[in-house]
């Protein structure tokens, strides 16, 4: 086997793929403590490449005391006691208080196995491309929310398969990924069924869905829900300019839609939980108290923290759907 492998069409940077040659054959016994190292030349010309490509990843690992340069001579193995840092990328679509209990989750569960740097793309897949192209092959593992983005796959394919994790929302593109996720259609479809008992004292359930963040099978799951019992639905983007009537319930999937259609019904003079009935999406602690308490349905964002954290340390390759319930209040 070759001390040295680049690989032409990878993703990853070829300076960082001799780095990771050289760690692999010191981890394999194959270089040991003085041994010489192919020079800079010779690596150069058997893969095409520039003198500062493989300069660079030689200063690398002379940096972080893995080999030594002697002049005249060439680069030589200086120590075998090293461990690989193991880093993790992380990347979050947005932060709000129930991502960020995942996130404590996480990093907590994982304690001191590895280092964790948390990214954002907040919805925006040009942003979600450049962080991942940025960061290809600087870490050990990448967790990674895709949540609606068109094309993500494309993108989440340029990593090395054997070290992606899918966390909250997957999809058939990325079925061959492990992952820890919700889901959505039988989420709110069960949700609904256990308050269905609550639900019949309302004539209609409207769902506000604003097409852009939140996940399409929240949209069907609601759907089959009404049409298998018999509830007469409708689905609107905003509640602005929505009238309201007695004996509506609103599943809200937005807490940014929560706040106006709370304010709207206290405009109308409607009474939460009697007149008006509220589901909201993800609990969170003001929910409890807001409005003599708002109904949620939510998943367990710390369950899904530990239990990826756990997947990530323990090199699992299970697909776990995460366990959601309806929190049932003074709103419904």
């Amino acid at each position: 086997m070759k001390l040295i492998n680049v690989i032409e069409n990878s993703d990853i940077p070829k300076y960082k793929q001799i780095i990771y040659s050289v760690e692999t054959a010191i981890a394999e016994k194959r270089l040991k403590r003085k041994d010489k190292l192919p020079s800079i030349n010779k690596i150069a010309l058997e893969f095409s490449l520039s003198r500062d490509t493989v300069l660079q990843a030689y200063n690398d690992l002379k940096k972080r005391g893995i080999i030594s340069a002697m002049p005249g001579k060439g680069y030589y193995i200086k120590s075998e006691e090293f461990t690989t840092e193991q880093r993790i990328f992380l990347l979050f679509d947005e932060l709000n208080s129930f991502k960020e209990d995942l996130y404590n989750s996480f990093k907590e569960t994982m304690g001191n196995f590895a280092n964790i740097d948390i990214f954002f793309h907040y919805f925006n897949i040009e942003v979600f491309k450049k962080l991942i192209d940025e960061n290809n092959g600087d870490y050990n593992k990448y967790v990674i929310m895709p949540t609606i983005l068109k094309d993500a796959h494309i993108h989440i394919k340029k990593l090395p398969k054997n070290n992606v994790y899918i966390l909250d929302q997957t999809n058939e593109q990325l079925q061959e990924y492990p992952s820890v996720h919700q889901n959505f259609v039988e989420d709110i479809y069960n949700a609904l069924l256990t308050g269905k008992d609550a639900l019949k004292k309302y004539q209609k359930l409207i769902f506000i869905f604003p097409d852009f963040k939140q996940p399409t099978g929240m949209k069907i799951g609601f759907l089959k829900f009404c049409k298998d019992h018999q509830f007469k639905a409708e689905i609107i983007s905003d509640i602005k300019q929505y009238e309201l009537s007695p004996g509506e319930v609103f599943i809200i999937p937005d807490d940014r839609d929560l706040v106006k259609a709370i304010e709207k019904i206290k405009e109308k003079g409607l009474e939460i939980g009697k007149e008006i009935g509220i589901i909201s999406y993800n609990d969170t602690p003001l929910k409890k108290v807001v409005a003599n308490g708002i109904t949620t349905i939510s998943t367990d964002f710390n369950s899904m923290g530990s239990i990826m954290a756990e997947m990530v340390v323990g090199q699992k390759k299970d697909v776990i759907e995460n366990k959601s319930s309806l929190i049932i209040r003074g709103s419904l």
